[in-house]
């Protein structure tokens, strides 16, 4: 909403010691968690979760405060379907009996939320289920464990939360519809994380603007906008054509890093030819952005990765396995500081290239509207058909391009046969 009025009532819940719920976005998990301060859990509490919501207590909180108690993540390779981090289980030290009561877990989480808390005042394994949130919360993943860390610290607590997912009584996850009815009945503030990565966006900056010079092209000539993140310090281009003042309707491409594609000209992947066919589309229109975004070489692993997941593809392996298969996701990109970028460039709503429908999601999911997805051309040649193949049906990229080339090859084939006979 664009007063943001129920954000500013969540995050005072907080600071008072009281629950909210927070829902995400239908197209990640479409769930709804009640969420409290960790500093601020009471066996109250703790017990209207185990009654009321039925899911799993965890604890999110920063990565500085996990590794100063030494709790490490629960496994090296992390395979869950949003990426969820989950650490190994544990207990207060002192003051606990079996640590499953609800005083039991609201003196474990408060015991996590202070700062003077030492890895020896924890035993692990326990009944608290501790989450490493990403640092930059909502901004770099919009998921419950970064909106629980974040609420707390905008209350002024200590940056840890208590999250519980809610199920409805026959044990199905309840959506919207059941979460309005839940929030109504407790008298609990209902907020989304959409509206908190708009809040957050509004009154925080993440991204700084460092320079801008004129880039002519082969396509023409665009403006080049350096963007420091402040996140992670890596360095960032959009290449702006022409004049997108008012912010409308602008055409749009977010481009991954490839150093092998885009620089090498590769044969492997279709990233330089998408990165041309983005500017040269650009610039036809006369009116829109090539965000370059640096940090996502080989979907985020990066080069040293990419390049043993090239050689796991010449065994055999494609480029999904070949990443999982080191330890590392299928795809670990995340947008959330191109979207701080296209807000800074004042983009309100855009036609985005791509063919990659996630790509959409992921920029939706940081409130940026994205009203139609434009399908970038494709080069199929022999020594990316596999990777396009996969792409298109293990990642569900729209490749209507390979499914012509597939079928001219296919007639090909049968005329061969056809002519032999």
């Amino acid at each position: 909403m664009s007063d943001f009025s129920d954000i500013e009532q969540a995050i005072k819940d907080i600071a008072d010691g009281k629950a909210v719920v927070v829902v995400d976005d239908e197209d990640r998990e479409n769930e709804g968690d009640l969420v409290f301060a960790a500093e601020m859990a009471t066996p109250e509490l703790v017990a209207f979760v185990m009654t009321e919501c039925r899911g799993l207590l965890c604890t999110p909180m920063e990565p500085e405060a996990l590794d100063r108690l030494e709790i490490g993540q629960m496994v090296s390779h992390n395979t869950e379907r949003m990426g969820t981090a989950f650490t190994v289980s544990v207990d207060a030290r002192e003051g606990v009996t079996t640590g499953i009561s609800a005083s039991d877990r609201a003196l474990t989480i408060r015991t996590l939320a202070d700062p003077a808390t030492t890895a020896y005042d924890v035993v692990r394994p326990g009944h608290v289920f501790p989450l490493r949130a990403r640092e930059g919360g909502v901004l770099r993943r919009p998921g419950h464990t970064e909106a629980a860390v974040d609420l707390a610290r905008m209350a002024g607590l200590h940056p840890a939360g208590a999250i519980c997912e809610i199920a409805n009584a026959d044990g199905t996850m309840a959506r919207m519809p059941d979460l309005k009815v839940f929030a109504e009945k407790h008298g609990l503030t209902l907020i989304s994380i959409v509206d908190l990565v708009a809040y957050r966006r509004r009154h925080e900056t993440q991204v700084v603007r460092v320079a801008e010079a004129r880039i002519p092209t082969a396509h023409g000539t665009f403006t080049a906008v350096g963007y420091d993140s402040l996140l992670d310090g890596i360095e960032h281009v959009a290449l702006v054509n022409g004049d997108i003042g008012d912010g409308e309707d602008v055409l749009v491409r977010v481009h991954s890093e490839c150093l092998t594609g885009d620089i090498f000209g590769s044969l492997r992947c279709d990233c330089g030819p998408q990165l041309d066919a983005a500017l040269e589309a650009v610039a036809a229109q006369g009116r829109g952005v090539v965000l370059y975004m640096r940090g996502h070489e080989g979907r985020g692993i990066g080069l040293m990765h990419k390049l043993q997941a090239y050689q796991l593809q010449d065994q055999g392996a494609d480029t999904v396995d070949a990443n999982l298969q080191q330890g590392l996701p299928a795809d670990a990109r995340d947008y959330g500081t191109g979207a701080q970028i296209l807000a800074e460039l004042g983009i309100k709503s855009m036609r985005l290239l791509t063919n990659n429908p996630a790509k959409r999601i992921g920029l939706e999911g940081y409130g940026l509207r994205v009203i139609d997805r434009v399908p970038l051309p494709i080069s199929p040649n022999p020594e990316n058909l596999r990777y396009l193949r996969t792409k298109r049906d293990r990642m569900g990229h729209e490749l209507h391009q390979l499914d012509q080339y597939e079928a001219q090859r296919a007639d090909i084939a049968a005329a061969g046969v056809e002519g032999k006979e």
